[in-house]
């Protein structure tokens, strides 16, 4: 892929980039192994503040938690791209999971999921598309709504 080609896209979709959230426990934002990259775990954050925390079936609704699931996604994005010294070397998207902080009755997770799968495919086109894992939990770090993991095709350094 090619950085001024995706920078071109995301300025098309009027989506800049955010910067990329600095660790707040002991791991690296990502970790190249081989062809794979694996980004840590994405919580959507906006000016240093938590978007949407709580459950949903509760405190969020479905619409507030998949764009929260978007950003985390960008982020993952900006990560990778940090992560890479640009676009260039990634392939493609081969694995994203949506953890949803939600009650037991809860049951839209793919809705929420969504919010990242399909800004990864506007910005990537065919190589956004991936295999994806959505699931509900008791609960997420910092008492987010949803955290997004990427795993992502890369060509070797």
């Amino acid at each position: 892929m090619d950085d001024a080609q995706i920078l071109s896209r995301l300025a098309d979709l009027g989506i800049e980039l955010p910067e990329v959230p600095k660790p707040v426990a002991a791991y690296i934002p990502v970790k190249i192994v081989g062809q794979i990259a694996y980004v840590a775990g994405q919580v959507a954050m906006e000016d240093g503040q938590l978007l949407h925390p709580g459950l949903l079936g509760r405190d969020v609704q479905v619409d507030e938690a998949a764009g929260a699931a978007r950003r985390a996604a960008l982020q993952a994005l900006a990560a990778l791209r940090e992560a890479l010294g640009g676009f260039g070397r990634l392939r493609g998207i081969a694995q994203v999971s949506v953890f949803i902080a939600a009650t037991a009755d809860f049951a839209d997770h793919p809705k929420v999921a969504n919010g990242a799968s399909e800004v990864l495919m506007e910005v990537l086109g065919e190589e956004g598309r991936h295999a994806r894992t959505a699931v509900g939990m008791a609960s997420l770090p910092l008492g987010t709504c949803v955290e997004v993991q990427v795993t992502a095709e890369v060509d070797p350094a």
